[in-house]
């Protein structure tokens, strides 16, 4: 198990990450969301000992990710969001140079990059050079690297971004797999259906905090409600009074509003917006985009709303305070 424990990170006197708490299992996909500027990048590279936290603690079966490195990170596998390959290097080099960090060499060396080259179906690509390969492909080609050392913990970092639909479901079918050979994953994204599909639970994050958790369909289901409706072309006003007879929610989205259609009788509330003659009404099942712009007022590509506070506690029934890893304190503390 991963542990995080009341995680902060400041910079220049300015709080990057605040209070930050999770924990992960093996065979787990943990989501971590937000927006740009959200601070997921530092609690990732917090969580697997690139970057010191001001405070708090990471442990990975009970070693101390920042005091243990050495030792923990054996355990760990990262893709980062850069494809930071050799490039005077082919696929197959990559891999017994990196390799080496795991002090694997000679016929061990071969051996693991022969697996991971199958387990990511890269083999018969052995020879090509970096500057060969697709996007997708290098992707491919950077989760083998990870994969090296055997890892109980696998970190991807926005792992498909600028990749085309098809290499997109081609990368989500080898999270897959690493789920079902009971490795941990955190995963963070900025595509909603990646998120929903993948991840078994997800934290929402917002200028440096954790502002809700849950699985996808618990999240959008009890935040949320089961649909929404787009419309446009109808006065603030109008959409105002409505919201308040319906006892809805309701905020500005796009060129538009969106409502959230209430439990009981939707089909009549409908009927009412739509008597209005909006230029456009669009019913929809409510997504992780709208749980959101629900929690933070703003859309997921924006980064300006303040989130609100939490309480305390790290993901634990009752908030009792973390254990230490090995029993022992951390020097931040």
């Amino acid at each position: 198990m991963l542990l995080a424990h009341d995680l902060h990170k400041t910079y220049a006197n300015v709080a990057v990450v605040r209070g930050v708490e999770l924990t992960l299992e093996t065979g787990e996909v943990l989501g971590l969301l937000g927006p740009n500027g959200a601070g997921k990048s530092t609690t990732v590279g917090m969580l697997y000992g690139m970057v010191i936290p001001t405070r708090g603690f990471v442990c990975l079966d009970h070693l101390d990710i920042h005091t243990q490195g050495s030792l923990a990170r054996r355990q760990i596998g990262v893709v980062t969001q850069e494809d930071n390959l050799d490039p005077d290097l082919n696929v197959y080099e990559n891999l017994i140079c990196f390799a080496r960090h795991y002090r694997l060499v000679g016929r061990e060396a071969k051996h693991r990059a022969a697996e991971v080259l199958e387990q990511v179906n890269l083999l018969g690509r052995e020879k090509a050079k970096v500057e060969e390969l697709s996007g997708g492909l290098k992707r491919r080609l950077v989760l083998a690297r990870a994969l090296l050392n055997n890892p109980k913990m696998v970190f991807l970092d926005e792992p498909t971004t600028g990749l085309d639909p098809d290499a997109r479901q081609d990368f989500w079918k080898l999270v897959t797999q690493l789920r079902q050979a009971g490795r941990g994953v955190l995963l963070t994204t900025h595509y909603m259906e990646e998120a929903e599909r993948l991840c078994d639970r997800l934290l929402l994050m917002q200028q440096g905090q954790i502002v809700d958790q849950g699985t996808p369909a618990a999240l959008i289901e009890r935040v949320v409600g089961r649909e929404v409706l787009e419309v446009e072309g109808i006065p603030r006003e109008r959409v105002e009074t409505l919201a308040e007879r319906g006892g809805v929610w309701w905020r500005p989205f796009s060129s538009g509003f969106l409502m959230v259609l209430p439990a009981v009788d939707p089909q009549s509330f409908f009927h009412r917006v739509e008597d209005e003659q909006p230029s456009r009404l669009l019913r929809r099942k409510a997504n992780l985009e709208d749980v959101f712009l629900r929690l933070t007022g703003e859309e997921l590509h924006s980064a300006q709303a303040t989130p609100p506070s939490r309480e305390s506690g790290y993901g634990i029934p009752g908030g009792r305070a973390a254990p230490r890893c090995g029993g022992e304190r951390h020097p931040a503390d």
